[in-house]
């Protein structure tokens, strides 16, 4: 078969501190669209590429073990998660032309392992681009950090911080379905009347306007938060910790103030989890995929009926990724970043 054009974004060297666009390089290199003799590894046209707060964890030189072996490589594309369709299969789970979801490079065409694969996409009655939010990772973080981890009651406070992102809009729409009351915060006053007008939150705030967040929570939750779904970390943890009622339940999702510190926050109101038997629990999304078929039975019907919605900040062309990636950690983005490769 023909060999190709593959345009790639390739991460220049580590990074310290804030990422910068010209961190991220645009290269052109070239592949042949056939598979080796005797692979069983998966040859993809990647169509949407999800971009996520956790992949500047991966431009660190040093991780720990635990991240260690998912570190970008300087001179490398980076990965993450995308939609793709199969050009050629060596794999029996996959043929050409199935539409899937799972880890890929951050190129026009990848040859990828089956293993890194997560799912076939059956339900093509929505927009492709949900797989890489709603209906992929993020979507499954929402569901299983709230519902397994957050464990909710009907009537029960909830506060979701980075409300507007790609994790929290779902968790606030969750939360009010399950019956709770929920408060979301976010970093602009487009966000916050996108919480209050169109996702349904019952309150929200800009937290660059409130020099005081405990106050900010007191003044939301009188009563005090039951479930705190954990996006930020930093100085808005330490004031949640100080508004909890007891046996409340911190499912910690993201740190995004913490990401590009050298110098982490402290945070120094955790006797709060003795005083009040919180239960506060990290989590990563991955142990939870064997939910992804209950998940869809529980949203898809919903997102048809309107009951749930989602909001997606479109970028077109690969070469538009590093400004797309790094805007996340200045809050440019307004509801999911999606980076647009092709339409199939």
């Amino acid at each position: 078969m023909a060999e190709v054009k593959n345009k790639q974004v390739i991460l220049r060297d580590y990074v310290t501190g804030f990422p910068k666009e010209s961190d991220l390089n645009i290269v052109e290199s070239t592949i042949t669209l056939n598979l080796p003799e005797g692979s069983n590894d998966v040859l993809l046209k990647n169509l949407y590429l999800s971009c996520d707060p956790y992949m500047r964890i991966l431009m660190n030189k040093d991780l720990p073990p635990e991240l260690s072996t998912r570190s970008y490589s300087p001179g490398s594309p980076i990965r993450g998660y995308g939609v793709s369709k199969v050009l050629e299969s060596g794999h029996p789970d996959y043929k050409k032309g199935d539409l899937v979801w799972g880890t890929t490079k951050w190129e026009e065409y990848s040859l990828v392992p089956a293993t890194l694969i997560l799912f076939k996409i059956d339900h093509t009655d929505v927009p492709l681009s949900y797989y890489t939010g709603i209906l992929g990772m993020p979507g499954m973080t929402a569901y299983a950090g709230f519902f397994e981890l957050g464990s909710p009651k009907k009537g029960e406070n909830v506060f979701v911080s980075a409300a507007s992102g790609a994790v929290g809009q779902l968790v606030g729409q969750f939360a009010k379905l399950h019956g709770c009351y929920v408060v979301g915060s976010a970093g602009s006053k487009e966000k916050v009347d996108l919480l209050k007008n169109k996702l349904g939150f019952d309150e929200a705030f800009n937290y660059k306007e409130e020099p005081d967040l405990n106050a900010a929570l007191k003044r939301y939750f009188p009563e005090g938060i039951d479930i705190n779904f954990e996006n930020v970390g930093g100085k808005t943890l330490d004031a949640v910790l100080l508004n909890l009622r007891l046996h409340a339940r911190i499912p910690v999702c993201g740190m995004i103030s913490q990401y590009n510190l050298t110098q982490l926050d402290g945070v120094t109101n955790l006797p709060s989890l003795l005083f009040k038997r919180v239960h506060m629990q990290g989590f990563n999304v991955s142990d939870y995929y064997h939910l992804y078929p209950k998940f869809l039975e529980y949203l898809l019907p919903r997102i048809r009926e309107g009951k749930v919605v989602y909001v997606e900040d479109i970028a077109e062309g690969l070469e538009n990724g590093p400004a797309a990636l790094v805007g996340l950690y200045s809050g440019r983005n307004f509801g999911k970043q999606v980076l647009v490769v092709a339409h199939e």
